[in-house]
């Protein structure tokens, strides 16, 4: 009996161990899409126009060396269509950005491999842990070779950026993998006594995901669009409140959905309002809830906190879009950034949230 308790023990300590671990990955993982943003945002994506895995782990390190970067960058359409007039010293500035997001990336996959490597020789992984860390790689290795063909298609024709499409399919893969590992995590951290019986809750809670997960592939059409500058002004859109010119060009069909920027930005708005709404009535599900636990009982109204913020960040972000000077970081781009940031949380706080919402009857 002793020894099924100590072994029981020793599970649950390797089990915290396992999931600090991948906590370290989930803020390392905020990071790098962080740093995505502000390559995004100070168009520093394509001034690297290779995938050296290896090779590509450092950056010139003689001028020689810069230099003839500088000149694959010069073969760019965006060089020729753009940035024509930039100097070394111009392209070393965006280059940094997108190397460290490379670096880090890399630094992302060495942290978890080690940490892999380490915990399995130790012996501190259960059976049942060796399936969702392959799924674990396999998302990340996934997601390096999406960085690649997002980047490929802005390196082509008379491309001047990525493809807003691909740039939505990198960010949103990148939220996944975000969320898996954090899943993980809390598996691991919060045993199931702390989880309160809701299956009304729970489902509404899928119902807000799954209308975030489209908020947020909007959300990178934007940035891919630049679609903030299409319509600075709020509550309106350029002085209409529900069918602006340009909402619906007939030639486009579906296609305005992603490629108009008038109705790529009525989406992003319209879906944050409903948002709202749908988190209003889940914090009055999670508050009917009998309380077994306190975790669940203080995380009640994080989610409506932050779609607040979220949306709040989001009008002051469009706002300022006419602050926007090329090549130059100000106002609209800090915002954005802390904008992409609050999305994130409150995508976590929702997981957090699902998570201690079981399936079960609500407590009579």
């Amino acid at each position: 009996m002793s020894s099924s308790i100590s072994n029981i023990g020793q599970q649950q300590k390797n089990d915290k161990q396992v999931a600090y671990w991948l906590i370290a990955g989930v803020i390392m993982v905020i990071i790098q899409i962080a740093l995505g943003g502000i390559t995004r945002l100070t168009g520093s994506g394509l001034s690297i126009t290779e995938w050296d895995v290896i090779t590509g782990a450092l950056p010139p390190l003689s001028h020689e060396k810069w230099v003839e970067e500088f000149a694959k960058y010069q073969q760019t359409p965006q060089f020729k269509l753009l940035n024509a007039d930039f100097n070394l010293s111009d392209f070393k500035s965006i280059f940094f950005w997108e190397w460290f997001h490379r670096f880090w990336a890399r630094l992302l996959g060495v942290v978890f491999a080690i940490g892999f490597a380490y915990f399995a020789v130790k012996g501190k992984f259960r059976k049942e842990m060796i399936k969702p860390f392959v799924v674990l790689f396999v998302l990340g290795a996934l997601q390096g070779a999406i960085g690649w063909v997002m980047v490929a298609s802005g390196l082509v024709g008379d491309a001047v950026y990525v493809k807003p499409t691909r740039l939505a399919v990198h960010f949103v893969m990148a939220l996944i993998l975000l969320a898996y590992v954090f899943w993980f995590a809390l598996k691991l951290l919060i045993p199931p006594v702390q989880q309160n019986d809701s299956a009304p809750a729970r489902k509404w809670i899928c119902i807000i995901a799954g209308v975030l997960l489209v908020q947020l592939a909007y959300g990178a059409l934007m940035a891919g669009h630049k679609g903030a500058t299409a319509a600075s002004t709020w509550p309106d859109i350029n002085g209409y409140l529900l069918n602006p010119p340009g909402l619906y060009v007939a030639d486009h069909g579906m296609l305005n959905f992603i490629d108009n920027k008038i109705m790529v930005h009525f989406m992003h708005r319209g879906i944050a309002y409903l948002l709202i709404v749908l988190t209003i009535v889940l914090t009055f599900k999670l508050k009917a809830i009998t309380n077994k636990s306190q975790k669940l009982q203080k995380a009640a109204m994080w989610p409506l906190l932050f779609i607040f913020i979220q949306v709040l960040l989001g009008i002051l972000t469009v706002l300022n879009a006419k602050s926007i000077i090329p090549n130059s970081w100000g106002i609209f781009e800090n915002l954005a950034q802390i904008h992409q940031l609050i999305g994130m949380v409150f995508m976590l706080v929702l997981i957090y949230v699902f998570y201690l919402v079981k399936p079960g009857k609500i407590a009579k």
